[in-house]
């Protein structure tokens, strides 16, 4: 009995884990510096509180990231490329990044950055593979 419940919970384990959000970023104009991307679950905290973060090698033959176990839900992200590698977003005077920037769905704001409901997509329990591209 004890043996058919072990069996049945290491069946079900890999089941129940969330799935991955593979964001790949087009237009990545060098090699220097590094990508990073801030994923966020809530309007709330669009921009300002990420749920989670990660960051790669600049790479412009195709650079990817990857969220691993991510809970079925709605999210938001930005991506920025830290060209001079400094660790920041470098913005001009005025607060207008410097550097290139995305967010999820490719949305765009007016007069700044978009809100959540045009940068929000839906992470499917299956996971999810998308594209944005460095403006």
């Amino acid at each position: 009995m004890i043996r058919t419940a072990i069996l049945t919970l290491a069946i079900a384990a890999p089941l129940a884990h969330a799935a991955d959000l593979v964001i790949h970023v087009d237009n990545v104009k060098s090699g220097t510096g590094q990508v990073l991307v801030a994923l966020y679950d809530n309007a709330d905290a669009f921009l300002k509180r990420p749920a989670r973060a990660t960051k790669v090698r600049a790479d412009k033959t195709g650079t990817t990231l990857v969220f691993h176990d991510v809970a079925p839900g709605d999210y938001g992200f930005s991506v920025f490329h830290d060209v001079n590698d400094n660790g920041r977003m470098d913005t001009n005077p005025i607060g207008i990044p410097t550097e290139p920037t995305a967010f999820s769905n490719n949305a765009r704001g007016r007069m700044g950055p978009p809100a959540f409901d045009a940068a929000k997509l839906a992470v499917p329990a299956a996971g999810l593979d998308t594209t944005v591209s460095l403006r």
